[in-house]
């Protein structure tokens, strides 16, 4: 099912089959679309999936610059491609986080409280995730940031969002990415930690995707959270 709501993004919905208690936002990456982690649903064999409402937004159409201005899918531009996070595009991380603060102030007029409502973001998705999310000003239930990095972490010390400092956070990434450097999620991983986040760090022999492993990881840590 696809939906156009209030925040002007239009998503793909999986609603929950019994009471709805608690809600998933999941953001795709560069490119991709909400239907891009649909499928991936029944194989997390969540213990409340029936209670559990998916939401796979679709990120706004706009020229990637390092795509030659191609228009396609993507929460913000590609400035450049530099390991280093010299050339980010704040104002477009700012404005799509915006748009996700929304969708977690939708949920939470539907009834479900933020402490409910978890993040979840694939690569640009989980830069969104991890941005927006530390900086909700109510607390979540917790962050996942897949293949990620946070080209925005030196601006957290002062942006953080007091009810989100003991927001469990989980990122995972692969050692033979070559689309973002594994070292460039672990820089995201260790500087969260320094800041005193409650956060977890897995990595697997795998490329720019999910393997089997990290599926099973992000099924214990939403069980975990969702209680």
């Amino acid at each position: 099912m696809t939906e156009r709501n209030a925040s002007a993004l239009q998503s793909v919905q999986i609603p929950a089959t019994s009471t709805h208690k608690y809600s998933i936002i999941w953001l795709h990456g560069l490119g991709a679309d909400g239907h891009d982690f649909e499928g991936i649903v029944p194989e997390l064999n969540l213990i409340d999936s029936s209670s559990i409402r998916f939401i796979f937004p679709h990120a706004p159409m706009q020229a990637i610059t390092v795509n030659h201005g191609m228009e396609m899918r993507g929460w913000y531009d590609i400035l450049s491609i530099d390991e280093l996070q010299r050339d980010v595009d704040e104002a477009g991380i700012a404005r799509s986080s915006q748009l996700i603060h929304q969708l977690i102030q939708k949920e939470i007029e539907r009834g479900i409280p933020a402490k409910n409502i978890l993040l979840v973001g694939f690569s640009q998705g989980g830069v969104l995730a991890l941005h927006a999310g530390l900086r909700c000003p109510e607390a979540l239930a917790g962050i996942i940031a897949l293949s990620a990095y946070l080209p925005t972490l030196e601006h957290l010390s002062t942006e953080r969002a007091s009810a989100n400092n003991n927001t469990p956070i989980l990122m995972a990434h692969g050692i033979i990415d070559s689309v973002v450097a594994v070292e460039m999620g672990k820089a995201a991983y260790d500087g969260l930690k320094a800041l005193g986040y409650p956060i977890t760090w897995h990595d697997y022999v795998m490329e720019h995707s999910l393997c089997v492993e990290e599926i099973e990881h992000i099924a214990l840590f939403i069980n975990a959270v969702f209680k």
